[in-house]
């Protein structure tokens, strides 16, 4: 049986709130980013009652281990009793961190409508598509054996949604990955569960 998986997106950083690309630049939460995190943790409880018997993985990235840390507190379970693993880094823009979409659209017209049409495949200069975001997932989930939860990116949450909850690439590259709920993956389908 395949394990079921609470995805959660790390909370809200100034970043976000920007617009900006963040890709793997270590940004850390903002106040409603924390307070995010802390909701999550109400809504593990009510999805599972077991939550201290589930898995806990986290990217590397500090905006998806603080996210941790603080549910796991809220949960009353050690802050950094968890593992992480390089392969949940949110998807790499490379030279368009930290920029708005309209100033990548400005800076490089081309590519960018290249990428607006299929955001699956086209890769951002010296960055990542989604194609090697599922491929290093996929990996990733070879290892988890059971119930667990994954705290990561928006970028790794629309892979996921193609890996394991039943959307096409194309329409998973265009999804938006919320902050402060959980995606529950189970059974090749996904839900969106709210505090």
């Amino acid at each position: 049986m395949t394990p079921i998986i609470y995805f959660v997106r790390h909370g809200e950083t100034d970043w976000n709130a920007e617009g900006r690309l963040q890709g793997q630049r270590d940004i850390p939460l903002n106040d409603l980013g924390r307070v995010q995190a802390e909701e999550v943790a109400g809504v593990l409880t009510r999805l599972n009652g077991r939550f201290e018997d589930l898995a806990y993985w986290a990217s590397p990235l500090s905006r998806a281990r603080e996210t941790m840390e603080l549910m796991r507190i809220r949960l009353g379970l050690a802050a950094k009793a968890y593992r992480t693993d390089d392969r949940l880094k949110e998807i790499a823009f490379g030279d368009w961190e930290g920029f708005t979409w309209s100033q990548v659209e400005q800076a490089n017209p081309e590519l960018a409508a290249a990428r607006i049409a299929d955001k699956w495949h086209v890769t951002p200069p010296s960055g990542e598509n989604y194609e090697v975001v599922a491929t290093r997932l996929h990996q990733f989930l070879g290892l988890v054996e059971r119930d667990s939860v994954v705290v990561a990116h928006g970028g790794v949450g629309r892979a996921l949604m193609a890996l394991a909850g039943g959307l096409a690439k194309p329409a998973a590259a265009e999804t938006y990955v919320r902050q402060g709920v959980i995606y529950v993956f189970e059974a090749g389908g996904f839900r969106v569960e709210e505090p």
